[in-house]
């Protein structure tokens, strides 16, 4: 493993935040070496203990998007826990949330409580549709927000619905947006304080919603509407106005990608497969006109494709120069050499919290600082795993006073 490196160390993060945006934005910060304390409800802890969950009490999902973290239980709708979380921001940089707008305003808890109880407080807020605007109030998952930022609108085929990819990518997108504000926001804090001054709340409040970031991955979706009056459509497993380039089954039933869309790499591309006259076409010398004939090119490549095992006509691209690669599944990736060779998977023992599970592979952290991943410190603790070691070694709490702020009489809605 690289020695020890940890930009984000000295860096303390609150996080109130459940399912996978708020987490993930977390995870990035943890996984840098900041200290993550994540604050979870008495019972059930954050929704994501249980999703995708396999036997146990908690997910591999929730140990994968909450490793590196500290986890303490508080219940913020009593008087006891939210005073706790305002002295815990006290000590910390950076606040992170993903409620619905207006959640953390009525428990005395919005940015103007926080800003005073700590002035340098960088507030990261992640929702469906910001903070701001006639759809500020509205709940809703990524889902939703894909849906509303035009990319679920291009994914599947387009004589079906629309449909989703196989991970949570709004989610995630927001996530990274929402730790990489935070740290714009800490750097522009820190030049700040070179200066002798000190950043206004304006300048320490992030505001992400779901349907921006994912609206922000759309590249020329809107230019392209309004110069050329274009509306996309979904073309499968094609991207519109590039070919050739596509997924295609080989002979022993396993799929290939093939990008050979590229103007000199499409002679390669068409001698490889044993039709070197549609390399020469004077009417296939562009993309666009390439896309024009995508079925009939298509049709070529898939019928090659298909007298082929997988392995061979991967080698026979690969010998062309042609960029191509097969479509892995988890058990392809857990014995790639490509992943062990930088520590993209790293082996711990995991408690699916009834037992534990020796040796499971983890997905390391990117990007790479020092040559390979960095270490995974801990995978997602147990429900207030941390509690008594935050709330009585920060704030000084007794143990009457930590059971109070984590399982208090609930009196506010």
């Amino acid at each position: 493993m690289p020695e020890h490196i940890a930009p984000l160390e000295g860096v303390r993060v609150l996080e109130l935040g459940n399912y996978i945006a708020a987490p993930t934005a977390g995870r990035l910060l943890a996984d840098f070496g900041a200290e993550v304390i994540k604050v979870e409800r008495p019972g059930t802890g954050d929704e994501l203990r249980n999703w995708r969950l396999k036997k146990g009490s908690v997910s591999m999902l929730y140990r994968t998007i909450n490793r590196n973290k500290k986890s303490i239980v508080l219940d913020l709708r009593s008087d006891a826990g939210r005073a706790a979380v305002l002295d815990l921001v006290k000590h910390c940089d950076v606040l992170l949330e993903n409620f619905r707008p207006g959640t953390l305003e009525k428990w005395g808890l919005g940015p103007e409580e926080l800003s005073a109880a700590n002035p340098d407080l960088v507030i990261t807020r992640i929702s469906a549709f910001g903070q701001t605007g006639p759809l500020a109030e509205r709940p809703g998952f990524a889902a939703v927000a894909e849906a509303f930022s035009g990319f679920r609108n291009l994914v599947g085929d387009p004589d079906r619905a629309p449909v989703r990819v196989g991970v949570s990518i709004g989610d995630s997108i927001a996530g990274l947006y929402a730790a990489f504000g935070a740290v714009m926001a800490l750097f522009q804090r820190e030049q700040a304080r070179g200066g002798k001054t000190s950043l206004g709340l304006d300048h320490r409040v992030i505001d992400v919603a779901l349907h921006e970031a994912m609206f922000s991955m759309m590249e020329s979706l809107i230019p392209d509407h309004g110069a050329y009056g274009e509306t996309r459509s979904r073309t499968g497993g094609r991207m519109e106005g590039i070919a050739p380039s596509n997924a295609y089954i080989c002979a022993d039933g396993a799929s290939i990608v093939v990008a050979g869309n590229g103007d000199g790499i499409f002679r390669r591309y068409m001698e490889a497969i044993g039709r070197p006259e549609l390399g020469t076409d004077p009417h296939l010398q562009s993309n666009a006109q390439r896309w024009e004939a995508r079925e009939m090119l298509d049709a070529a490549i898939g019928q090659w494709a298909a007298s082929l095992d997988s392995r061979t006509a991967l080698a026979i691209l690969d010998a062309a120069e042609v960029p191509a690669g097969p479509i892995y599944t988890a058990q392809d990736i857990a014995s790639e050499p490509q992943y062990s060779a930088r520590k993209m998977i790293q082996h711990l023992d995991v408690s699916t919290g009834e037992e534990t599970l020796h040796n499971v592979g983890f997905p390391g952290i990117v990007p790479v600082m020092g040559g390979a991943s960095l270490p995974i410190r801990n995978l997602g603790p147990d429900l207030g795993e941390h509690t008594a070691q935050v709330l009585a070694g920060l704030l000084g709490m007794t143990d009457a006073q930590i059971a109070q702020a984590s399982a208090g009489e609930r009196n506010m809605a």
